[in-house]
């Protein structure tokens, strides 16, 4: 479906969710986790490494994507997804209409082998795992959570004091999570879970958004 800025997003009417905002998936996409989240940490680490809850259409990543081409940062990207989206749905997507040298790119996205890091630029290196959070280990300590689950109606087990009990473990001292949800439940499993919890303005047609802090 077509969303406010000319970008579409996918709906699954039996949950009542879409996967990116209805006034602009672009937009939405740009300023929570882009902005919000990527930006403040652009050259502190090398490589950044970003964790997604949530891989959805791609566009999180293909933004990042874009952005550590343009600002020369390395950057290190693991996503979960626990429901792929089917390659018929991938091909309507037209987020590259707006960025068209990086349509190959992000035809790369979804092509690429599950549970193997691929090196798709010289800066940007994505490594996708076809599980549920629940079912979600490593090693790896991340600089920057994005957290694009779909709202708490829809998935309720992924906004619980266990949910982000288990991200804050995933993050480095200082790291950060990122998400567009700002319910008051959210925030308050979000402090018990050891999170330091602002909230920030949000994207166009939201008034404000999550962004939390591991201080140790």
């Amino acid at each position: 479906m077509p969303t406010a800025d000319g970008s579409v997003t996918v709906a699954i009417p039996e949950l009542q969710v879409t996967y990116h905002s209805k006034h602009g998936a672009i937009q939405e996409s740009m300023h929570v986790f882009i902005e919000a989240g990527l930006r403040p940490l652009l050259h502190q680490q090398e490589p950044l490494r970003i964790f997604e809850m949530g891989f959805g259409t791609g566009l999180n990543a293909l933004l990042t994507m874009i952005e550590a081409a343009e600002q020369h940062q390395k950057i290190h990207y693991e996503a979960i997804e626990a429901f792929p989206l089917e390659k018929e749905l991938v091909t309507q997507l037209n987020y590259c209409e707006q960025m068209p040298d990086w349509q190959s790119s992000f035809e790369q996205l979804h092509t690429i082998s599950w549970e193997q890091p691929a090196t798709l630029t010289p800066w940007f290196t994505l490594h996708k795992h076809h599980t549920q959070l629940i079912n979600y280990s490593t090693v790896q300590q991340f600089n920057l959570i994005f957290y694009d689950a779909f709202a708490p109606n829809a998935q309720p087990e992924l906004w619980t004091v266990d949910a982000f009990t288990q991200l804050f473990s995933l993050l480095d001292d200082q790291g950060i999570l990122v998400t567009y949800c700002s319910k008051g439940d959210v925030r308050r499993a979000m402090k018990a879970a050891g999170f330091t919890v602002e909230k920030i303005p949000g994207p166009p047609g939201k008034r404000e958004m999550i962004r939390a802090k591991k201080i140790i």
